[in-house]
């Protein structure tokens, strides 16, 4: 009864940089990253063999109450769209609509919800349906979600497709020398630049390791810092006590929302439907060839 959860701009990004941008349409429109995500959905799907599938969208990439928050939040990529640089390729972005479009014609579950990012929907459908669940994503936040008990593990894309890790505690107990379950705890105190969270002034990844080591909570950190514990030295504790307003609203940044409004749908793997003429139609106008294949051969159709 496995659920499959797909963090969309993840595959897609990684789609578009995977393929070469020679794969084009007869009229010259670029589909390498529809060809990409075809393909290494066909290939998850093989692998995991979901009988529950969604592709999760973000509704808001850059949700209203992250931004109350935190101003600063994914304020960087604001400023790569004023700039020159192209916050997403220009080739890109006109696949995506087609690549939906597709998606939609093969019945797979998507869901995106207003003023929530993608990685909000993974967590709540993790958080809310029965496991095991399997997240597809190159985005390592969402080992924040990994829970060993309930079967809810990360399949990550950082290596590519042939050589992803699937994540569980322990993987995350070894890459960072932390208990595996607090990452959500390490990130904060890390921060994450990409996505404009600076963390505790001072405090990089050694440190944050540390701290995550020690003690099970921020609130945790903060009293023993404040108390001149011996299992954290002076310098940090000072940069813990000195970093207390921004560890008031960051957790909430940081962490993936569990309670996001999810409509009611049917989250099983789609059915062959009685006519395949349009997915045949979209296939021969952008020359998808065998990547519309794969994926109905791995849906068993």
């Amino acid at each position: 009864m496995t659920l499959m959860l797909l963090d969309s701009g993840s595959l897609w990004y990684r789609a578009y940089y995977g393929m070469p941008d020679t794969l084009t349409a007869d009229d010259g429109t670029p589909v390498n990253a529809i060809r990409g995500f075809l393909d290494m959905s066909a290939r998850l799907i093989s692998t995991y063999n979901p009988d529950r599938m969604v592709i999760c969208l973000d509704g808001d990439w850059r949700p209203s109450w992250r931004v109350e928050l935190f101003p600063a939040y994914k304020a960087n990529r604001l400023e790569d769209e004023e700039s020159d640089e192209e916050a997403e390729p220009d080739t890109l972005t006109p696949q995506i609509p087609i690549l939906l479009d597709l998606l939609d014609e093969f019945g797979i579950p998507m869901v995106g919800v207003d003023d929530y990012e993608a990685d909000d929907v993974m967590a709540t459908y993790a958080h809310t349906q029965p496991g095991p669940t399997r997240i597809v994503t190159g985005d390592r936040d969402l080992f924040q979600l990994v829970d060993d008990k309930r079967d809810i593990k990360v399949a990550y894309l950082a290596k590519g497709i042939s050589a992803h890790d699937l994540v569980d505690l322990n993987f995350i107990s070894q890459k960072y020398s932390i208990p595996g379950e607090r990452y959500a705890m390490f990130a904060t105190f890390r921060g994450d630049a990409s996505d404009g969270l600076p963390g505790v002034k001072g405090i990089g990844e050694k440190g944050a390791a540390l701290i995550s080591t020690h003690f099970a909570s921020i609130d945790d950190a903060i009293v023993a810092a404040q108390s001149g514990d011996e299992r954290l030295p002076s310098a940090l504790a000072k940069k813990i006590v000195a970093g207390m307003d921004y560890l008031a609203i960051a957790p909430k940044v940081v962490n993936c929302a569990r309670d996001v409004p999810l409509p009611e749908i049917e989250l099983g793997m789609p059915q062959v439907p009685a006519d395949l003429s349009k997915i045949y139609q979209i296939k021969e106008k952008y020359s998808l060839g065998a990547s519309v294949d794969r994926l109905i051969s791995a849906l068993k159709w």
